[in-house]
Parts: structure tokens; sequence; C-alpha cells
């Protein structure tokens, strides 16, 4: 036997033992779950198990051992807690679970020949798709501002929002996300819209001749390579890429072009100076349909959720700890700070699942408990594709 075999041998003694020890552990936290259900006691505990990780990592004085112990014990309360939780069938006491019981009892149906609102002009990005979710032949009519498209569908003048939510170059649009926390509305599907940029100008306008680019923010910095090539053109950042287009044919300015999409610049009459000239060209948009009220549709198998987390260390590992125990994939993890509260931050994440499957209320009561402001966005099927819809 080599030393590596030998080595191998004493670890499978060890583990072994590890074994039989963990399932007498889920033993007895078995007979602590069916006293918890006598008595009426919710399953998490959080100050006893943070009683509990202190007692393991005080048995080290190495760094290093510390962080592996309360890992380690982390991730073993966590089955704990799943195990309790088929035995106690916590009620709606914790506000987050509350709230989506709420949502759950209030869904609707997916309505039929739908009436959409996006933020921009006609031609832009958002229209392309509502389009595209929503079917061409869509009811859709474009605002000014993003405030506006939560507005309009909060009054009840919509039945759908199609708003964009991250980009592959230039990250996530903040607006949004910061007007998603703000409205009580439900996400029920995602799209994506492959942007490819062009520079358009007045007809027999020449490169040359350029001073003043309009687009918006997001168009100009997907495009500040080529842009970085002209440094003495302005760069005017205005409400939209179809907005920019609209804007240089009705003002008649042989100066200035627009960034925006080749449909936008057809649409209003202009013709391309150059193409494509975003940097990215993988450059994909994400767009999210919002809709006042929660839908369970076919197929659904991405979930958003929102939250807030207390100002105290290792919070946000607790919450990572559950995705890990349950085996759900965390998708994204984004983070806003919250207006008036210094150094506190919303976190709205993106995990695979169904709501409805098993196993996925007690997910929702844990992560309800261990944070605040707790909400669900949506169950929605994530964007496969413009065959496989979204």
């Amino acid at each position: 036997m080599s030393q590596l075999e030998e080595y191998r041998a004493k670890i499978d003694a060890i583990d072994a033992q590890l074994s039989r020890l963990f399932l007498e552990r889920m033993e007895v936290t078995g007979r602590v779950g069916k006293y918890k259900k006598a008595q009426g006691i919710p399953v998490l505990d959080a100050q006893r198990e943070k009683q509990v990780i202190a007692a393991k990592t005080a048995l080290t004085d190495d760094p290093a051992g510390k962080a592996d112990l309360a890992a380690l014990y982390e991730s073993i309360m966590a089955i704990s807690r799943r195990q309790q939780r088929k035995l106690v069938r916590e009620g709606s006491e914790d506000t987050g679970y509350a709230r989506w019981l709420k949502a759950l009892e209030g869904r609707r149906s997916p309505v039929e020949r739908p009436r959409v609102v996006y933020q921009g002009e006609p031609g832009c990005y958002s229209e392309e798709a509502a389009a595209g979710f929503f079917g061409e032949r869509v009811e859709s009519k474009g605002l000014p501002w993003f405030d506006d498209v939560f507005a309009a569908l909060s009054r009840g003048e919509a039945d759908y929002a199609m708003l964009p939510i991250e980009n592959s170059s230039t990250g996530s649009i903040r607006q949004v996300y910061d007007l998603l926390a703000q409205y009580d509305f439900s996400l029920v599907g995602e799209w994506q819209v492959k942007v490819e940029h062009c520079l358009a100008a007045l007809p027999g306008v020449k490169l040359e001749d350029i001073k003043t680019v309009y687009s918006h923010e997001q168009g100009l910095m997907q495009c500040d390579k080529f842009l970085d090539g002209h440094r003495d053109w302005a760069r005017v950042p205005v409400l939209d890429t179809a907005g920019s287009a609209k804007q240089v044919s009705e003002t008649g300015d042989r100066a200035v072009a627009a960034i925006c999409s080749r449909r936008a610049a057809k649409l209003y009459g202009l013709e391309e100076l150059a193409f494509p000239i975003n940097h990215n060209a993988a450059n994909v948009t994400r767009f999210v349909a919002v809709s006042p009220r929660l839908e369970l549709r076919e197929g659904r198998d991405k979930i958003s959720a929102v939250f807030s987390l207390p100002h105290q260390s290792g919070s946000l590992h607790e919450i990572l700890t559950i995705f890990a125990v349950q085996g759900l994939n965390l998708q994204k993890l984004e983070s806003r700070p919250i207006l008036g509260r210094g150094w506190e931050y919303l976190f709205f994440l993106d995990f695979t699942g169904d709501l409805t499957a098993p196993g996925m209320d007690g997910v929702l009561h844990e992560l309800s408990q261990l944070s605040a402001d707790f909400r669900i966005l949506g169950n929605f099927r994530a964007y496969e594709g413009e065959n496989g819809h979204g």
C-alpha cells in the first residue's frame, strides 16, 4: 500500500465515524423538531445558532480552522432546519412569508391581447423586446421616463410593462431596480435583445461633418471606444436611443448624429455612417415583463426576490448557505443602497426553482426569517432564445 493509499484509508475511517455521528445528530435534531412542533416554537433560533458556531470555532486558535468550522456547522444546522421543517408546518407568522401568501392568493392568469408600456420612443430596443415577448402585433406604447411606465401600470392604464434590467456590457439598469423596490409589482417573464448600435445622421451627412452625438447614457457607454476615436465630438445623453434618432431627424441639424439601432435609424429616415459601433460584439440587454399582480406561468424555473439584511457580520453568508444546502443555483445577486439609510442595502437575487415545488416552502420561510423586507418579485420561465421563448 502506497503512502497516498494509507492516507485515503485513514480518511475513509474518519468519514465513517463522521457519518455515524452526523446521523446520530440528525436523529436528535428530529426529536428537537417534534418538541418544537408540540410547543409551537419556530424552527429558526438565530441566537442559538450563533452560540453554537461561536463554541465550535473557539476549539481552535487557527484562523483558517475557525472559518472552516463555521462553514461546516452553518451547513449542518441548515440541514437540520430543513429536517425540522418537514415536521413543523410553520404558518404565516413572519412578514415576508405572509406577503408571499397574499400575493399567491391574489395571482392572476396571463392577460390576453395585453396593453404594454415601455420607456422610449417607437423603434427603441424596449419596443423590440415587447414585440418579442408578447408578439409582433402587441399593442404597445412608449413613455418618456421609467417613472411614467411604473405610474401607468399602477393606474391600470396598461396590463404589463417591458423594462430593461441589465446589459452585458454596462451592467444593471439602476433606475429600474430602484423602482421595482418601490412598487409592489411582479415579474412574469424575461426577454433578451442583441444590441447593435449604429451612428446615424441626416441623408448626405459625412462623418467629418459631425460635431455632436446624441444617445441614451447606456448607448454612449457601450460605444465609448468608437467615440474615443472622435474626441472633438460632444456627447449628449438623452432619454433613449430611438429618441436620439427622432431628435436628429426633427432638428434638421447636419452637424449632429445619433447612436441608435438600425431599426430606429430607418424609422426616422436617417442614414448609417458606421455600424456596428458598440465595442462588445456580444452586447445583449435583458428585459423583464412586469405585471401589477403575481402570475405563475407554465414552464417557470426562475425566481426573483428582494430583501434587506441587518447590519451585522455574517448576515449575507447565512442567506447564501440556504442556497448551497438546498441545492439551488443562485444566478444573480445585485445590491442597491436604501435611500435615507446610510450604508444599508437592498439585495436583489435570481435563483432557479418553482415556488410551488416540494420543499420550496421551507426555503421561503428561511429567507424571510433571516432577512428583512423580504418579497418575492416573481417566478417565471428563464429566457431560452427567441425560439424557446422566455
